[in-house]
């Protein structure tokens, strides 16, 4: 067994990328302070934090999405996304994060009135400015959203595809699962990939196989956020392995949600990986969750079980699960044997 300050130093230096975190997650609770005092400038900050605490008083995935919805209404402007860059940038270091493929969710703040145009624009300036600052690639995805409904999710692609920039490589389909099939979005992700964007959406995390197969069979997606319950279904886990279509695993996000899995030790990534399931780690909300990469990484090895050298490949699957040009990926499989050794 490794010491535990040991494996945090080591996967640290390993290069590793995130594919399953929501950009609006990552901000610290002393950036959602700020946000507060600014929205409610009477308030003590003594105050402000044991209301934003009551915030994330939650115990279930449909309490975690209002609380999320809660957090997205305190932005005042664009120009508060500025704090969720500087917190994104100082995750990304804390971990050793080398690439990461990150969630926006833009329909809590269109419902606002704040300009799409803008939105992009303050996402391109800040990327590049963390990879001028820390030298590591950021590229997003933009939530069409089931929680809205279809008309929602079609004026998102709307407007994603009238203010196209580099930075935004795909769409994904996050939300509540009960209320929003996946099924129904099938129009939504067939245009965005005739044109040019990559397709990824949140399924089996509170919902059967069934919601697993509508999202490979009839949205096409690349990758499937959760997909834990694809576990139950031998079929589906079969495809998952002829297909090649990886799971975005975030352990912690759903042992909270207690639908398929309540303890970290149970969880069906092990059984995933063995059947040769392309598996990858990742934190989904690290606020929300009190989570990050590095964390996760030491519960599949200290509680779930894996190896060191098994983890080796859920670090090489993160970069073989990307949207990354092969060239690229084959770059940093050669840094992580050479970290490795």
């Amino acid at each position: 067994m490794i010491v535990k300050s040991d494996f945090y130093d080591f996967f640290r230096k390993v290069p590793k990328a995130e594919l399953h975190l929501h950009i609006e997650a990552v901000i610290s609770f002393d950036s959602v302070t700020r946000l507060y005092l600014k929205k409610f400038p009477g308030l003590s900050r003594e105050k402000a934090v044991e209301e934003i605490k009551a915030i994330f008083d939650y115990n279930d995935l449909n309490g975690f999405i209002q609380a999320y919805l809660k957090v997205q209404d305190l932005y005042d402007s664009v120009d508060d996304f500025d704090l969720i860059f500087n917190d994104l940038k100082e995750y990304i270091v804390r971990n050793g994060i080398s690439y990461a493929e990150v969630f926006a969710s833009p329909s809590a703040f269109l419902k606002r009135n704040f300009d799409f145009a803008e939105m992009m624009d303050s996402y391109h300036r800040n990327i590049a400015k963390l990879k001028d600052e820390i030298g590591v690639d950021v590229k997003l995805l933009l939530d069409v959203s089931r929680t809205f409904g279809l008309e929602n999710s079609e004026h998102n692609l709307d407007l994603i595809l009238s203010n196209r920039i580099p930075d935004v490589i795909g769409i994904g389909l996050g939300g509540a699962e009960l209320k929003g099939p996946a099924r129904e979005f099938g129009p939504v992700f067939k245009r965005a990939v005739e044109n040019g964007l990559v397709a990824v959406a949140h399924a089996g995390e509170d919902v059967g196989p069934e919601s697993v197969w509508d999202t490979i069979d009839i949205l096409k997606a690349s990758r499937i956020g959760h997909g834990i319950s694809s576990v139950f279904d031998e079929k589906l886990m079969d495809a998952l392995v002829e297909r090649k279509i990886p799971l975005e695993i975030c352990p912690t996000s759903n042992v909270f949600t207690k639908k398929f899995v309540k303890k970290l030790k149970e969880h069906p990534i092990r059984e995933f990986f063995d059947r040769g399931i392309c598996v990858t780690l990742n934190t989904d909300d690290p606020l929300f969750f009190k989570v990050e990469l590095l964390d996760e990484y030491w519960n599949a090895y200290s509680k779930i079980g894996f190896k060191k050298s098994e983890l080796k490949e859920i670090v090489k699957n993160s970069f073989r699960a990307s949207f990354l040009s092969d060239e690229r990926k084959s770059e940093f499989l050669k840094k992580i044997d050479d970290e490795w050794s």
